[in-house]
């Protein structure tokens, strides 16, 4: 089947219903749930991505429906090229080793060994981008050339980097900016200070999704990427992430920090193509803010 280029806007499987109506409307859900369906050349799964003009949607018909590369730690594969690996990171497991965590598990490593478990890859290697807390989920981009890696850090702060927390109470404003100048000296834990040549200046955009009882759902959108900024700015608000017990959360329904990174839009290396991709918030996170479920987000580049 061929791809069709969208000409106003829509949402998706209302696009592919009306661009393919000699098809089955329960295969089209199927092909949509297995990732057959691509916009712009990524996998989509949402039935209500929002689609805009120029977008172009293709069908994987012709193609057994394109599943997840999932790991025995829960480390998902959501997309691969020549060029990058993007990935769901699950709570408890480690960006890469440090030098105080000597561990044999990691996302890098896993990664590292998926690359070279075939003969054809066994020169092939992994490079981190960015890292995320081990007890954060979501959403990881990892370069596969030492070229890309570079391309993408240095245009780190264009990329759309977005998290969902559930947190203690709530924060003063529906949305607003958290914003400090923030001292990483220490390894074990960051902390607000006034500005001086130890500190580096933190921004953070947020908005409230959902309440339920005592807690509340947020999005936050990294304007810097400092070493907890999240962490240390929603407790700065007075309304630590539940399971934060080094950043004053007094609750921990989860057994884990309810932190996600459910978003991330970038342009390809090479291609210079827009893609984003999201991911839902945890069922063990969902629980604590249910019965209200969080707002999802289009998966198109802003």
């Amino acid at each position: 089947m061929t791809a069709r280029t969208v000409q106003a806007p829509a949402e998706l499987l209302a696009f592919l219903f009306a661009e393919w109506p000699e098809v089955k409307k329960k295969r089209i859900r199927t092909w949509l749930k297995f990732r057959a369906v691509t916009v712009n050349g990524v996998p989509v799964t949402q039935f209500d991505h929002a689609l805009h003009p120029g977008d172009v949607v293709e069908l994987r018909a012709g193609q057994a429906p394109a599943r997840k590369s999932e790991f025995a730690s829960g480390l998902r594969i959501l997309f691969e090229d020549d060029s990058l690996l993007v990935v769901e990171k699950p709570a408890g497991l480690l960006s890469i080793a440090t030098e105080s965590e000597h561990v044999q598990r990691t996302a890098y490593r896993e990664l590292t060994d998926y690359l070279r478990d075939a003969p054809t890859r066994r020169r092939q290697r992994v490079w981190i981008v960015h890292r995320l807390d081990r007890e954060t989920s979501g959403l990881m981009l990892f370069a596969k050339t030492a070229a890309a890696k570079s391309t993408l850090q240095q245009g780190w702060d264009d990329v759309v980097k977005r998290y969902q927390a559930v947190v203690e109470g709530a924060p003063g404003a529906e949305q607003g900016t958290f914003e400090s100048d923030l001292n990483e000296a220490s390894p074990s834990k960051v902390f607000s200070a006034p500005p001086s040549e130890h500190t580096r200046h933190a921004i953070t955009r947020y908005r409230v999704l959902a309440r339920s009882g005592a807690r509340t759902l947020v999005e936050l959108t990294l304007v810097t990427g400092r070493r907890h900024q999240i962490r240390v700015h929603l407790a700065d608000a007075g309304c630590p992430v539940i399971g934060d017990k080094k950043y004053g959360a007094k609750t921990d329904p989860a057994g884990r920090l309810a932190l996600h990174a459910c978003r991330l839009a970038f342009r390809h290396p090479e291609t210079q193509k827009s893609m984003g991709f999201d991911s839902p918030l945890p069922a063990d996170l969902a629980r604590l803010v249910s019965p209200i479920a969080p707002q999802r987000r289009s998966g198109r580049l802003r």
